[in-house]
């Protein structure tokens, strides 16, 4: 049994919006499990989110790199804020964005033996970074979207200079149509990504495992309204409905009207410009996704920056 303490009631209300006594109930009712706690929760209709916070856990930057019609988004993490700032890390997080566009599949071990402009390896010049920037880094992860016909176009949330900073965004737009003519669209899709972060381009793309997990949430509702068995099984089948339709891009409702679901968005250009467009593929980075990192303060950040103690 996990311990019970103040950090992690702190940490389950930061990702709920639930009140402190029922985070701490929560935690106590599941052993101390963070994500059966969530799922309590929610069981109970005491938990704000809908899904896991994305709250950024890590430290460093995303980049987008795009060349012809294929596009690449990386994730290099620091230890802290302060590095993202310097000019070296950014100069290599740009370029790993670009010897990234080279490879196939995802594997970063690959990435890493790759060779670095001027000589080298990857892997050589990020060891050659940590020492002479004083602190820890990694490539953690990226991944490329290609389209054989069309445009790839990135997008960064709050840049901290062109092409790099804490989320980052790619899309893939198969067309025959001019690039000029679909660049806004995908510029605007690739912005609603970044703001409604979508599971998986459409509904039956979404992981079992997690459309499992809601059917399970939303059984335990149905059977605490005390509804005939009959009318509770609809309850579940209308909720897992509404989470494929609010989590799936496609059916999405457009953060530019909030009114039009995004295929309709993307049909209609089609017909306005007067060729098919598709939305082939989408790629989403928000830094430190899924990375726990220990707390710190603002002070110790500072000392450790100026290699310092605290």
């Amino acid at each position: 049994m996990a311990e019970v303490t103040a950090a992690t009631v702190k940490e389950l209300r930061e990702r709920t919006g639930a009140g402190m006594m029922d985070c701490k109930k929560a935690l106590g009712e599941t052993s101390g499990d963070m994500e059966a706690a969530i799922d309590w929760l929610r069981t109970k209709g005491l938990a704000a989110a809908a899904k896991k916070a994305g709250r950024t856990a890590a430290e460093g930057l995303v980049g987008v790199a795009v060349r012809g019609t294929r596009g690449a988004v990386i994730e290099v993490n620091s230890e802290t804020d302060f590095v993202s700032r310097n000019e070296q890390f950014q100069d290599f997080v740009r370029g790993v964005a670009e010897l990234a566009l080279e490879q196939t599949g995802n594997d970063v071990d690959a990435l890493l033996k790759a060779g670095w402009p001027g000589g080298g390896s990857v892997e050589e010049k990020l060891t050659s970074n940590i020492a002479t920037i004083g602190e820890n880094q990694s490539v953690r992860r990226f991944a490329t979207v290609e389209v054989g016909q069309g445009i790839v176009v990135s997008y960064v949330h709050n840049a901290v200079v062109p092409g790099l900073g804490k989320i980052g965004v790619l899309v893939g737009l198969e067309s025959s149509a001019d690039k000029a003519a679909i660049e806004p669209l995908g510029k605007q899709l690739a912005m609603h990504i970044a703001a409604a972060n979508p599971l998986a381009l459409r509904g039956e793309d979404l992981d079992p495992g997690l459309i499992e997990r809601e059917r399970a949430i939303a059984k335990e509702k149905a059977l605490e309204s005390g509804k005939p068995a009959e009318i509770a099984a609809k309850m579940v089948d209308g909720a897992i409905a509404k989470f494929r339709k609010e989590n799936a891009l496609l059916s999405q409702l457009f953060v530019m009207d909030n009114k039009t679901k995004v295929e309709d968005v993307i049909a209609a250009q089609a017909k306005e410009i007067g060729a098919p467009v598709a939305l082939k593929a989408y790629v989403r980075f928000q830094l430190g996704e899924g990375i726990e990192k220990k707390e710190s303060d603002f002070a110790a950040e500072v000392a450790a920056a100026a290699g310092v103690a605290a």
